[in-house]
């Protein structure tokens, strides 16, 4: 388990698939709500002058020197829904990313967002 402490120091980190792909740079991370703990990493794709932000769960993330290998393939992540690089996620677009990963999603009980961006 990746603690929610270590997550400030991520920022800038290369994202790499399984097989050791790039996926991008860890733009900010995103917390479950209900534990406070890294749930979800927006990454920087893209062309430089086409960057957009797409969407990574961090379950059985591996951190390396310099890096974070992600458990998803880089098409996978790459099609995942993403923001522009302004863009602040709204809370309706949340349940759109877990789908895409066939995760399940859980509010608070009185409607509260699953993802706090860190």
């Amino acid at each position: 388990m990746i603690h929610s402490a270590d997550i400030r120091e991520w920022r800038n980190r290369s994202v790499v698939d399984p097989k050791g792909h790039k996926i991008g740079v860890i733009e900010a991370v995103y917390v479950d709500t209900t534990t406070d703990e890294p749930a979800m990493a927006t990454v920087r794709t893209g062309l430089p002058t086409r960057l957009h932000l797409a969407f990574v769960p961090l379950d059985e993330a591996i951190l390396g020197p310099g890096y974070v290998k992600v458990s998803y393939a880089k098409t996978l992540v790459k099609r995942s829904p993403s923001l522009g690089m302004d863009d602040i996620l709204p809370a309706e677009s949340e349940e759109a990313i877990f789908q895409h990963y066939d995760m399940p999603y859980r509010t608070g009980a009185a409607g509260e967002r699953q993802l706090a961006r860190r």
